[in-house]
């Protein structure tokens, strides 16, 4: 495990790409950011790679630095001890981020939080000399891995100043919680002199207001953390929505502004996108730089990224219309990738060591594989690439589908279920194969779109369009590729035996199972040679049906093949 651990590690070190020199810098033309300032957005590690490690260890901090943007803002969530010092830590109970309630089992409290009963195990109830010699960090969030649960201790907020980070962000969330008990977050600062601290964020105004003259004094930026639209703020006791509505009053005690990412892009109850709040640029006209948090790679978002948590990112930096000023997020490496190397592409991305992008069944992941949109997104997105997993309909229409089984991948299952049979040879189930159908029959069906991970992980893929699309031939996927000038195109074929004589075969003795092997042929052409393709076909074709019919004559096999294709 450690040691698969040390190869992710190295991988995603080799992903973000390692500072430019000078020269190099002059030689590429500086990218035009729609941020408030013009610069490029900043990536905001919320307690270092918390989305590996547990959040603020160490081991966190250093990651994330090693593996992000020369730019990186190190995030700690203030929590404070019963003797005043202060500790990074995701939230004011210790026990979802560490080991203390198998410490002190007996020890849970409950307190009043911002007008609500919260129960746990709280820092103020523990000196610092207690926690930091005996209680040790875990991950927060049960999904990522645990195998460093136990073996991390707390960080506090001088351990991880002292690491120098290029910048720094102190969160203070409850300056009005350990204010009733005797704690002020303003006073602790106060010991730190704000030295090096970049920025301080929290969601209670009087607390940025009681500490704006030092941070002035200091250069710290002070940023007001928008809550959910519901949710009370604690000195005015206004919804955080009827805050909203005057930004201008905010420029007064802060410098920016920190939002859930659902304030910008909101998502509508199917989780896809609506269009864009103004916020961005409202805030933007107030003088106010935005941040936006609630990012991670393992967290569910809307369907319009297509699990791709870079297209995430771009989308909120790289829209043509807006740009965040930075981001809060588990996974910097992620962010600081997209930020440097993936916006302001348009289109065409840059690729390692001339790499292909070859595609399976298209864009597969966003339509129905092998129809006309998913190869239309494929060459969209930049495949190099398209490939087409040939398959024959019963009267000899050859055509792209992933299976001749085609229960998973149409609406067959609805409309041909008398037609399923069992054909040992290709599949130990029974269905509904593409060569007991005739092609008008094909047609007539919808193609679906596959979600793999659906049973075991939930996973639903774009399900807008989980019907989208319609069946492409050979020859039609050929002049599609030819037309839209793709470097290349793979052409897929597996056969066990002529699919058209399978259903003859098993009801005749005569034919015994000799096609016990499989032909795999795969070939990455040049579209512009659409014969040669179409003769490799027809060869592979003849080859796979002759194991079954030694008799056949060969020149009526090509024949036979070549009207099939053209």
């Amino acid at each position: 495990m450690l040691r698969s651990f040390i190869i992710f590690s190295l991988f995603l070190h080799s992903c973000v790409a390692a500072p430019k020199t000078p020269a190099a810098v002059a030689a590429v033309p500086a990218k035009k950011w729609l941020t408030l300032n013009g610069q490029e957005p900043g990536v905001v590690a919320r307690g270092g790679f918390s989305g590996l490690f547990p959040e603020s260890s160490a081991s966190a901090n250093a990651f994330a630095i090693s593996t992000s943007s020369p730019g990186l803002t190190m995030l700690c969530n203030l929590q404070m001890t019963k003797d005043g010092v202060g500790i990074c830590l995701p939230d004011i109970r210790l026990d979802n981020s560490t080991t203390i309630s198998t410490l002190f089992p007996k020890a849970q409290k409950t307190y009043k939080v911002n007008g609500q009963d919260l129960k746990g195990w709280f820092a103020l109830d523990y000196s610092a000399d207690t926690i930091f010699s005996n209680v040790s960090l875990v991950q927060n969030i049960f999904s990522r891995p645990s195998i460093f649960d136990g073996q991390m201790p707390i960080s506090a907020v001088e351990d991880v100043l002292g690491t120098k980070p290029p910048k720094f962000w102190l969160s203070v969330q409850y300056d009005s919680f350990y204010m009733e008990h005797k704690l002020s977050a303003a006073e602790y600062l106060k010991t730190l002199r704000f030295r090096g601290i970049t920025f301080i964020s929290s969601p209670e105004i009087a607390f940025l207001k009681s500490i704006g003259m030092d941070a002035g004094m200091s250069k710290t930026k002070l940023i007001f953390e928008f809550k959910d639209p519901e949710a009370i703020e604690p000195t005015t006791n206004k919804k955080y929505s009827e805050i909203l509505l005057d930004l201008a009053a905010i420029k007064a005690f802060a410098s920016g502004v920190l939002v859930p990412k659902d304030y910008i892009w909101p998502l509508d109850s199917a989780n896809y996108l609506k269009p864009a709040s103004t916020f961005v640029a409202d805030a933007h006209k107030a003088g106010l730089e935005v941040y936006a948090s609630g990012f991670a790679n393992d967290l569910r978002t809307s369907f319009n990224y297509s699990y791709d948590p870079s297209a995430e990112y771009l989308q909120f930096v790289d829209n043509g219309q807006f740009s965040v000023d930075g981001f809060i997020t588990d996974f910097p490496p992620t962010a600081s990738q997209a930020i440097s190397c993936l916006s302001h592409q348009q289109g065409n991305l840059p690729k390692a060591n001339h790499a292909l992008v070859i595609t399976h069944n298209g864009a597969s992941g966003d339509y129905p594989g092998c129809t006309d949109m998913a190869y239309q997104k494929a060459v969209n997105d930049g495949a190099d690439v398209i490939d087409c997993s040939v398959q024959m309909s019963k009267d000899g229409i050859a055509f792209c589908h992933d299976s001749a089984d085609l229960t998973a991948s149409t609406t067959a299952m609805t409309t041909f279920m008398s037609r399923a049979t069992s054909v040992p040879e290709i599949q130990p189930t029974n269905g509904i194969f593409s060569f007991d159908l005739t092609w008008a029959e094909i047609q007539s069906l919808k193609p679906q779109i596959l979600s793999p991970f659906l049973t075991k992980g939930g996973f639903q893929r774009n399900p807008a369009n989980k019907n989208a699309g319609k069946f492409m031939t050979l020859v039609d996927f050929l002049e599609f590729s030819k037309e839209k000038a793709v470097t290349g195109v793979l052409i897929n074929i597996e056969a066990k035996c002529c699919l058209s004589s399978l259903k003859e075969r098993s009801r005749n003795s005569r034919y015994s199972p000799v096609c016990d092997h499989q032909v795999h042929t795969r070939q990455a052409t040049n579209p512009k040679s659409v014969d040669s393709v179409r003769r490799q076909f027809c060869s592979v074709q003849f080859r796979s049906c002759s194991s079954l019919h030694k008799s056949l004559d060969h020149r009526q096999g090509n024949r036979r093949c070549s009207q099939t294709i053209h």
